[in-house]
């Protein structure tokens, strides 16, 4: 029996067989940069303090990790960089991350003295981050084996968020309707679960009609030059090239590469124009943003704009590390680029406070994150540490790089806190 897509990618998804409930988990099936390397958390530690500061410091710091896989981003951020040695894996001779002057406070677990800016002869004892922190993994799977007792786990996003809510390739899988524009306007897509067979069924409903009229023009309509819509900041040099997306990272940027070209892929219906229908994306990222009391939502995902809306659209799978035919049977990971101007409006709208959109490979290096080489010199006189440094260095890269994992977008929405620019000036 053929059904709508959204209905089908909910239950292929998220039901109690669903892809992203059973099984070992998303990081068997396609990279992440959470998996690329330890550099991603290291940046977002940096983005955390950053936080905290225009916070001013409160006595309870949340981070909420939506669709947190089984828990690796906040392993790494609870873990490797918060609680062993209290040092941010920022060390110029690894290559992760080089320090940098001015990095904020040091996630020991003791008290730290501050003086007090009005009064230098003051000194007021605060505690130090690692003692405020809370970490929240938000996932419809079961709690991960030997999860750090430091992390929480839910499957809702809570209330009353003050700190940092993160969402990487979170979006992408928020189940949507598929749609063709035919003779007499936009039409469902249905999808037969078993088989991904499609079929042509109804006009879409005015909500969603409106929806397309306004964030994906049909053939016949002229593209609007890409504009701000609710006072954000968007970028918009990303590359018009993807890469494959097989054995390694899901393709960064929106295009027409999707497995339904492939061959053995069901056919699709014939039309001129394809859309995914982003509002329940939409609805997401404003219900997420509006569990944060205070802080900063940030959305890590591959997309397109209103200019570069993909003729054919984005729907794929992958399985196993490879990309396959987008059949929603539970087997795969059924997914599709994210309309990420869209989502930023709808969440602006929310917090009433203007957003930032960039590529993470901007949003990176502003973050002390630039995949540089290290210097020659250093080979003559620390060898092993030059290897090190060069294989970190290689890490970075791949996060940055504008054809893979650096043409992803980052959309940055403050809520009731000012913040400052996210790419490096």
């Amino acid at each position: 029996m053929s059904i709508r897509w959204r209905d089908a990618m909910s239950h292929a998804l998220y039901g109690p067989d669903g892809f992203f409930v059973a099984g070992s988990g998303p990081a068997d099936h396609f990279r992440t940069s959470v998996h690329a390397s330890p550099a991603f958390a290291t940046a977002l530690l940096r983005l955390l303090t950053q936080v905290d500061a225009a916070l001013g410091h409160p006595p309870r710091l949340d981070v909420v990790d939506v669709g947190a896989g089984r828990g690796e981003l906040l392993r790494s951020l609870a873990g490797g960089a918060v609680g062993v040695s209290g040092e941010p894996a920022h060390s110029g001779r690894s290559g992760l991350i080089p320090p940098w002057s001015g990095f904020p406070e040091t996630l020991t677990p003791t008290a730290s003295a501050r003086r007090s800016p009005d009064d230098p002869s003051l000194v007021a004892d605060r505690p130090a981050l690692a003692e405020r922190v809370r970490f929240t993994a938000v996932e419809y799977a079961s709690r991960p084996e030997n999860l750090p007792d430091e992390i929480n786990w839910v499957s809702e996003i809570p209330d009353e968020i003050t700190g940092l809510l993160i969402a990487t390739e979170w979006l992408d899988n928020v189940p949507l309707d598929v749609a063709v524009h035919t003779a007499d306007g936009w039409r469902y897509v249905l999808v037969d679960p078993d088989s991904g067979a499609e079929s042509i069924g109804e006009l879409v409903s005015p909500t969603d009609l409106g929806w397309l009229t306004t964030w994906w023009p049909g053939p016949a309509s002229p593209r609007d030059a890409d504009r701000d819509l609710t006072g954000g900041s968007t970028s918009t040099d990303a590359t018009s090239g993807s890469g494959s997306g097989f054995g390694a990272a899901r393709p960064a940027q929106g295009s027409s590469l999707t497995a339904r070209s492939r061959p053995g892929c069901p056919e699709t219906p014939h039309s001129d124009h394809r859309a995914e229908i982003g509002r329940p994306r939409d609805e997401a990222w404003a219900n997420a943003v509006r569990k944060i009391s205070r802080g900063l939502a940030v959305a890590v995902d591959y997309g397109h704009l209103k200019t570069g809306r993909p003729v054919d659209g984005t729907l794929t799978g992958y399985r196993g590390g490879r990309q396959v035919p987008p059949v929603p049977d539970g087997s795969s990971d059924v997914t599709a680029h994210v309309a990420m101007d869209s989502v930023a409006s709808a969440g602006a709208a929310v917090a009433r406070c203007a957003y930032s959109l960039v590529l993470q490979r901007e949003a990176l290096r502003a973050l002390g994150a630039d995949g540089g080489r290290p210097p020659l010199s250093l080979a003559g006189t620390d060898p092993v540490g030059y290897v090190r440094a060069l294989a970190a260095a290689s890490a970075v890269a791949e996060l940055t790089d504008p054809a893979g994992l650096g043409g992803h977008w980052w959309l940055r929405q403050p809520v009731g806190i000012p913040l400052g620019p996210a790419v490096a000036r």
